[in-house]
């Protein structure tokens, strides 16, 4: 997610323990600004900090504005400049601007329902926006009526430019089936593309901590596991089977579920027989054109370590791409 990763859950906790906070997010960027739109830090009635919303370049003068919403109340939209030598200290080329907004949690600021409402739904990987006026007179938690935001985990200033609409997805998935050689290399670069991996294999002898010691393993057949899991719009599901009684299984509940990215291992001949038995299931050819089949892009990939370049190529281009 764009947000830092618990920045509403660390405001909610020091609320809790009584000792205020206040939310700093960054609304825009001009040129190479250090961090991007959405990104947070929240900022205790202690001074305790979590997150950035600068990479280092201004957090002290965000955290002197914090202090003084506490004090006085009201949402504050800030701007500065990161110089080139500040943006080159934080591992940047050059500099920019950014637009933060500061706004306290509870009174004059987002209401402590509000951020309970917005934790528990991230806690629920139910997807949410926070919509804030640049001047704090209204606020509201909605869960539909930007779907492109959602679909490309975008926040930003409004069209009118009068709100900023914050995006708050659930944390991306990508769940492998087929506990394989390529199955190896493509979790540690999900992990590195801030994907949470998850290896569905039966066959412990493949799908075991010793092959996978940083992905979450499940040892159960496919539809099962899958199941369990929760395929959603934030889950990218990959066939590297081979094997229809595996991998059909898992197709079933993939192609019926909002996943985002659907792809299987196979040459086209192997590919064509897939869709003949998933016609004769009842999946009609809309269903089944969600299959990224042969997997991956077209890079005249060679050996697994470069076919697992394709699929996470080809998955982030879903993602990302309109």
């Amino acid at each position: 997610m764009q947000q830092s990763e618990r920045a509403p859950e660390q405001a909610l906790d020091w609320v809790q323990a009584g000792k205020g906070a206040v939310l700093a997010t960054v609304i825009e960027t001009w040129g190479s600004a250090p961090r991007r739109v959405g990104s947070q830090l929240v900022i205790s009635g202690e001074g305790e900090m979590e997150g950035s919303v600068s990479g280092g370049c201004v957090e002290g003068a965000v955290v002197l504005e914090a202090m003084d919403v506490l004090e006085k109340g009201g949402t504050r939209v800030l701007e500065y400049g990161v110089s080139d030598g500040d943006a080159f200290a934080v591992g940047l080329a050059c500099g920019g601007n950014i637009r933060i907004m500061v706004e306290p949690v509870g009174a004059d600021g987002m209401p402590v329902e509000m951020l309970e409402q917005l934790v528990a739904a991230r806690a629920n990987r139910k997807a949410i926006a926070y919509e804030v006026a640049l001047d704090g007179s209204e606020r509201a938690l909605r869960e539909d009526g930007h779907a492109a935001r959602f679909r490309m985990d975008r926040s930003g200033v409004s069209e009118d430019g009068g709100s900023f609409v914050a995006i708050h997805n659930p944390p991306l998935r990508l769940v492998v089936v087929g506990a394989v050689h390529i199955a190896q290399t493509l979790v540690s670069m999900a992990q590195a593309a801030g994907f949470d991996p998850i290896v569905v294999d039966p066959r412990e002898a493949f799908g075991s901590v010793a092959r996978f010691p940083d992905a979450k393993i499940v040892n159960d057949w496919p539809d099962e596991a899958l199941d369990e899991i929760g395929v959603d719009a934030r889950t990218a599901l990959v066939l590297l089977t081979h094997d229809p009684k595996l991998d059909d299984p898992a197709l079933h509940v993939g192609l019926k579920s909002a996943a985002f990215y659907i792809g299987a291992l196979g040459s086209s001949r192997t590919h064509a027989a897939r869709v003949t038995r998933l016609q004769e299931a009842g999946f009609d050819a809309e269903q089944i054109a969600r299959i990224n089949g042969p997997v991956g892009l077209n890079i005249g990939a060679a050996g697994p370590a470069e076919i697992a370049v394709s699929i996470m190529a080809q998955i982030i281009q879903t993602l990302r791409r309109p």
